[in-house]
C-alpha cells in the first residue's frame, strides 16, 4: 500500500489513513510497501530529506513535489490533494516573474477531466472553450463548487460567468500582482457585475505583497483598490525560494488584516473605507 508524507499541513492536505504529516506515527499500518513524500515549498525541503531517513525504515522513500520540480504529468484524484479538490490543466501561457508555474509545468497542458467539486487549476480560463466547457459541465453535477485555482481577469468573459452561475460556484479568486494587473481587474469587475451570479462574498482576489520594491503603503493601497472594485481582498506575502525575504511584525499586521474578515471590516470602518 502506498503511503503519503507531507512535511507540513495545508487545506489542500489528504486526511486518509494514508496520509501523514512529518514524522512515522507509532500506530502506522503494517501494509506499507511505498512511501511518497511530497513537498510544495521549497523551504520546506530539507525538512523533507530529513524526513525521508526517518521513514526509510518503514518501506522504499521517494521524494518528489512542486518543490522538487515534478511537472505533474497526471493527476490522481485523492493522492496528493485532499479528496474533492481536482486539477484539469497544468501549466501556463504567461511568465510572471514570481511565478515558477511555467518553468516548472511548462506550456499549457489539459488533462483528463476527473470528478470533484474545488478546481485548482493555475490558469484555467487559458484552457481552450471546449475544455473549459467540459470541466463546468461536470461541475454543475458537483455541490459546493468552488475555484480555488487562479482566474486570470484578462481572460474573463461573460460565458464564463454565466457558466459559474449554472454551476452555483461559492467563490472563486483573481489577482492583482502588479500595476499592469489593475486595469484588467477594471474590466473583471465590470463583466462580473453584469451578472446576477456577482456578490463581492463570492469574488476573491489574492494581491501579492512585500516583494523587492514593494512598501506597506503600496501593498495596502492595492489592497484597498481590490475591496473598492468589488472583491474580496487577500494579501499573500511574496516568499523567494530560499525563504530570505522574511516577514516582519508590521508585514505580519498588514497580511493578517486582509485575510482575516473580523479584522478586515473593523480596520475598513476606522479608516472610512
Amino acid at each position: 500500500m502506498l503511503a503519503r508524507v507531507f512535511p507540513t499541513k495545508t487545506n489542500a492536505t489528504p486526511d486518509d489513513q494514508y496520509a501523514f504529516i512529518g514524522e512515522p506515527p507509532a500506530d502506522i499500518p503494517c501494509d506499507i510497501t511505498e512511501i511518497h513524500i511530497s513537498c510544495t515549498f521549497t523551504w520546506d525541503k530539507l525538512q523533507t530529506e530529513q524526513l525521508a531517513e526517518k521513514w526509510s525504515h518503514i518501506a522504499p522513500v521517494k521524494i518528489g513535489g512542486p518543490a522538487y520540480n515534478d511537472r505533474g504529468e497526471t493527476f490522481t484524484p485523492g493522492k496528493y490533494l485532499k479528496k474533492g479538490r481536482i486539477i484539469t490543466s497544468r501549466g501556463c501561457p504567461n511568465k510572471c516573474w514570481f511565478c515558477v508555474v511555467p518553468k516548472r509545468e511548462g506550456p499549457l497542458r489539459e488533462l483528463p477531466i476527473t470528478e470533484g467539486s474545488n478546481l485548482m487549476d493555475d490558469n484555467i480560463l487559458a484552457c481552450s472553450d471546449q475544455h473549459i466547457k467540459k470541466v463546468f459541465a461536470m461541475l454543475n453535477t458537483q455541490a459546493g463548487v468552488q475555484l480555488s485555482g487562479g482566474l486570470e481577469a484578462r481572460r474573463l468573459k461573460d460565458w464564463h460567468v454565466e457558466l459559474f452561475g449554472k454551476a452555483k460556484v461559492q467563490n472563486c479568486f483573481f489577482a492583482y500582482d502588479s500595476p499592469d494587473d489593475y486595469e484588467p481587474l477594471v474590466t473583471a469587475a465590470e463583466t462580473l457585475k453584469r451578472h446576477k451570479w456577482y456578490t463581492w462574498r463570492k469574488c476573491g482576489c489574492y494581491c501579492l505583497i512585500g516583494y523587492p520594491g514593494d512598501t506597506l503603503e503600496k501593498a495596502e493601497q492595492r489592497l484597498k483598490e481590490i475591496y473598492r472594485l468589488g472583491f474580496h481582498a487577500f494579501a499573500m506575502f511574496y516568499r523567494d525560494p530560499e525563504n530570505k525575504n522574511q516577514k516582519t511584525k508590521e508585514w505580519r499586521h498588514l497580511q493578517r488584516i486582509y485575510c482575516n474578515p473580523f479584522f478586515l471590516s473593523s480596520h475598513h470602518k476606522t479608516n472610512c473605507i
